[in-house]
């Protein structure tokens, strides 16, 4: 009895002076993702086991956030850092940087790129240039919009967590198994939902969907961004105008932080209706978490294309 007593005033100290060996769990971990998508897959997964963070507001265009005094004190002391990879937040590196938290740097033991493992779209097969817009050189970044995506992304979260905190491995194994079985019922009634409007072609503002539409089995070819990033010009207002006219579009994508008059002009000019779609959890009020994002998606897209709700 004594030893165990002795043991546990030694761990009580170690935490006190944070200096708990890797493998004992004293304190939920301190998790920082990027992205609040993110932030709720973590959750997923960790559990009770995690105390997350995430750095951008979903309110917000992910391309262009400036992080906060705060925001590096918080990557200074986390646990685990983690982020989309490839060229999405050309932001947070910078911000690591300024943390001086050498673990969460690139290929630290807790930073964790969640673009691993996923089979990335529109990948250049040729050199491109900056005089393109603001391309993506590693392919598109918004691959979460996909949920067989998520379900990758949260095997990756539960194995790093595992890794860091291995006392509590067969719980994040078990909130996995249990996240990927609900989704999977999700992905069944969403596919079932989608099927009557399959193979409809839509336009968006700008390129954030094409996962979304190779889930949902829609087309989106023409964008109201002449260039990724560059907004929208009266000439390419007109291009796409007769585009849509000619292809019988019923249908203009709109994220919510991005300025809808050209959408509206567009809406006006062709009897179009402007959809707005959520990227990231929270950004709109029908999308709390993962699946309800997802769901809201589906749903507006089916309404909007004259599918079966």
């Amino acid at each position: 009895m004594k030893k165990i007593i002795r043991f546990g005033m030694i761990i009580g100290w170690l935490v006190l002076f944070g200096m708990v060996p890797h493998g004992v769990s004293a304190a939920p971990l301190k998790v920082v993702t990027t992205l609040s998508t993110f932030a709720d897959l973590v959750k997923n997964i960790g559990g009770e086991y995690v105390n997350v963070t995430s750095i951008a507001s979903p309110k917000f265009n992910p391309h262009f956030i400036e992080p906060k005094p705060s925001d590096v004190l918080k990557v200074k002391r986390a646990d685990l850092f983690v982020h989309a990879g490839l060229d999405l937040e050309l932001w947070r590196w910078p911000l690591v940087e300024a943390a001086g938290n050498r673990e969460v740097m690139p290929g630290g033991s807790r930073e964790l790129d969640l673009s691993r493992g996923v089979i990335l779209l529109e990948v250049p097969d040729r050199s491109l240039s900056r005089s393109e817009g603001d391309i993506h050189l590693y392919g598109n970044p918004h691959y979460w919009l996909d949920p067989n995506n998520a379900k990758t992304m949260a095997e990756s979260i539960s194995k790093k967590l595992s890794e860091i905190d291995p006392v509590h491995a067969s719980e994040f194994e078990k909130n996995l198994e249990n996240f990927s079985g609900n989704l999977d019922g999700k992905i069944r009634g969403w596919k079932q939902s989608v099927s009557s409007i399959q193979g409809k072609e839509l336009v968006g503002y700008h390129n954030s969907w094409p996962y979304l539409m190779e889930f949902m089995g829609l087309s989106m070819k023409a964008f109201l961004e002449p260039k990724p990033g560059i907004p929208p010009t009266p000439k390419q207002i007109k291009w796409v105008e007769q585009y849509m006219i000619q292809r019988k579009i019923p249908v203009l994508v709109q994220e919510s932080y991005f300025p809808k008059s050209s959408s509206e002009i567009l809406a006006k000019r062709t009897g179009a209706q402007v959809v707005p779609l959520c990227q990231s959890v929270g950004e709109l009020p029908g999308a709390s978490d993962y699946s309800a994002m997802i769901d809201y998606n589906v749903r507006q897209l089916v309404a909007a294309l004259g599918g079966e709700s």
